[in-house]
């Protein structure tokens, strides 16, 4: 479907520049089983009863820190609406305090947004044309601000279609051109119509310039349990306000000399009604709009006129937010708006055991180097989860379906390391990789001799087939794989016991080799050598199976066992945090692995057998003169946590 230019009212709100959008219906794409929720419901009654033509969401981060698993949640709750109703979510960069703000984290958000999206719901993503500005024009005979989205033609299936002419296709070149040069939102570009909507609330006498220091502010706002006291500025008359506005606009004034506040009400039991600051001055360069201003409105302001300026319908936020909906709604009320406004929805965010999403806290772990970055795979942020080498797939099942309420909680860190492995577990290729070997020795194993076995590539996937592995004299096994006093229903090696070699030969230990210093250094067995696939006593029966590499065609690989990183439930729950950091959540191993590992794909995902999953680490490819592969643990096949709670 494409829908047409026409101007923004409440049949088509968005007027949404589109490039072959396909119909989709309420409640399925495809005709798959999607959640069910309040915030779905009310999407669909709006529909119904005809409130909209095309629903429009947003997803719209600030861009002080990198976008963590909670921020999965509400992309996909945004563009999962978007998805099943057909309609659109943008991608906005709530950008409007300068000092905390970088190029680096817009960045990321982009690229953690377009990776969890990729084709699932890269269809129904709305950007904008590179450096294009909110559109001035007459809407029933009042000033309107609006700047319709983008859909990129090339987003899921990569179908060739055409755009529809539209005012954006300018000197930067036609549709197609423009598809190609796209850009996420940005409120910064709205500062423009956003100052000319505080200058309406100033002449209209619903906003005023207060010279309270930022602490008297504070202290003259009163508490939730007394009311707050009027600013001695209050009463300005409108013409003083508005020439001191302009005025601080322009730079005359230093930062925290004065702001503009809403007139509302200092005694409401709501205090964000108590006279909110609407603009503040600072004087800082912008990552976006460099030093073009020196006033910057404040988010509860930017945040309702931004998605007013964008059509959207449905403005989904946190429950954090819902004593700022009166605001919300405030502000919009009182400007002469004339197309619809949209209103402010709440869902209790994603609390998770086992870790921290508080921007701060996990800037304060980055900034005292406890991990090495913000893509260190044992922090809950998508790009850790992403160099961990957990897949889009996995993290969509998980935030998709997760559950949207009204109520806060904390969800088990199992339930996520669940849908990964049940995510893994049907697409990772089946290796063989030894993390801690000790050295086997097949006696009766000719010198010299290889011979090649099958091995299955993914018992979860007939299509998979199988490979070729390398097997010798000199073996490789988990020291964990041989006891040599072993407890009660121990069925791995041991002395004078028997364990099957997986998709090779049923051996037998005989002589066990120590060092000078008694350490174990070499396990020297006999292999029953008509006990392989196909063999007359193939089908001998020992209860204990063990994985091997071959020692002469082994690849060494730096394998990083992460693991949680904080060992309790909730970290953050009372005093320091960084107490409880997890000091074995990570321990690098030097591995011998199959040689087919050597090319591994950094795309794929491995499940080293009998032990965990991994994926090849970025490392593997940008340092210089590193000759192994890297891996990272993404998790392990079963969950020790549960057993180890279990024994307490």
């Amino acid at each position: 479907m494409t829908i047409p230019k026409s101007e923004p009212n409440q049949s088509n709100p968005t007027n949404v520049i589109v490039c072959s959008v396909a119909q989709g219906k309420t409640g399925g794409v495809g005709g798959e089983i999607v959640p069910s929720d309040f915030i779905r419901d009310i999407v669909a009654a709006d529909l119904a009863a005809g409130k909209y033509k095309q629903i429009h969401t947003r997803f719209p981060p600030e861009p002080n820190g990198y976008l963590h698993i909670g921020h999965a949640k509400s992309i996909c709750l945004n563009f999962g609406i978007a998805r099943e109703f057909a309609g659109i979510c943008n991608l906005r960069m709530d950008d409007t305090n300068p000092t905390k703000e970088d190029v680096e984290y817009v960045d990321s958000i982009t690229e953690d947004v377009n990776w969890l999206i990729r084709g699932w719901a890269d269809d129904r993503l709305g950007m904008k044309l590179k450096g294009k500005t909110p559109e001035s024009r007459q809407v029933n005979g009042k000033q309107d601000s609006y700047l319709p989205p983008v859909l990129d033609p090339s987003a899921n299936a990569g179908q060739a279609s055409s755009l529809p002419p539209s005012p954006n296709a300018n000197a930067a070149g036609g549709r197609q051109d423009a598809c190609s040069t796209l850009e996420p939102f940005y409120a910064s570009d709205y500062f423009g119509p956003v100052y000319e909507y505080a200058l309406q609330l100033v002449k209209k006498g619903l906003a005023y310039v207060c010279d309270l220091s930022p602490e008297d502010t504070d202290k003259y706002r009163g508490a939730p349990d007394r009311p707050g006291q009027d600013s001695p500025w209050r009463n300005r008359p409108i013409d003083e306000n508005l020439d001191l506005f302009v005025r601080m606009k322009n730079g005359e004034f230093p930062d925290g000399a004065r702001t503009l506040r809403a007139k509302i009400d200092m005694a409401s039991p709501n205090i964000w009604m108590r006279d909110p600051v609407l603009y503040r001055i600072r004087h800082a360069e912008h990552h976006h709009t460099g030093g073009a201003w020196c006033i910057y409105p404040m988010y509860d302001f930017a945040h309702c006129l931004s998605d007013y300026i964008e059509g959207i319908t449905h403005s989904i936020c946190t429950l954090e937010f819902e004593v700022h909906r009166p605001l919300y709604d405030w502000i919009l009320q009182n400007l002469d708006l004339p197309r619809p406004r949209p209103h402010q929805y709440e869902f209790a965010r994603l609390n998770l055991s086992f870790t921290v999403m508080s921007k701060r806290k996990l800037l304060q772990l980055v900034n005292e180097k406890r991990v090495s970055g913000w893509d260190d795979p044992r922090l809950p942020t998508i790009s850790g989860l992403r160099r961990r080498g957990v897949t889009a797939s996995a993290l969509r099942a998980f935030a998709y379906n997760i559950g949207i309420t009204k109520y806060n909680g904390l969800t088990d860190v199992a339930v996520l390391e669940h849908a990964i492995r049940e995510d893994l577990n049907q697409s990772a290729l089946r290796r063989l990789a030894v993390l801690r070997p000790i050295k086997v020795v097949l006696t009766n194993y000719p010198e010299g001799k290889t011979e090649e076995l099958d091995a299955t590539n993914n018992p979860e996937d007939p299509n998979a087939g199988t490979r070729k592995i390398p097997l010798s004299r000199t073996l490789y096994i988990e020291q964990d794989d041989f006891m040599e006093n072993p407890p009660p229903k121990y069925f791995r090696l041991r002395p004078g016991g028997e364990v099957r070699l997986k998709y090779a030969y049923i051996i037998k230990c005989e002589e066990v080799v120590r060092d000078a210093s008694g350490k174990i250094i070499e396990l020297r067995c006999v292999a029953d050598l008509d006990s392989k696939s196909g063999g007359p006593t193939a089908n001998r029966k020992v209860k204990g199976t063990v994985h091997w590499v071959s020692a002469a065609h082994a690849i060494d690989a730096e394998v990083r066992l992460y693991d949680r990183l904080f060992t309790v439930a909730e970290p953050d729950a009372t005093g320091d945090f960084k107490l409880h950091l997890n000091p074995h959540s990570l321990e690098v191993v030097t591995a011998k692995c199959e040689p087919s590992l050597k090319d591994a794909n950094p795309d794929l995902r491995y499940q080293f057998e009998r032990l965990a999953y991994f994926a090849l680490d970025k490392d593997s490819r940008t340092l210089t003169g590193h000759p192994r592969p890297i891996f990272n643990r993404i998790i392990t096949l079963k969950d020790t946590w549960a057993k180890e709670a279990a024994k307490r």
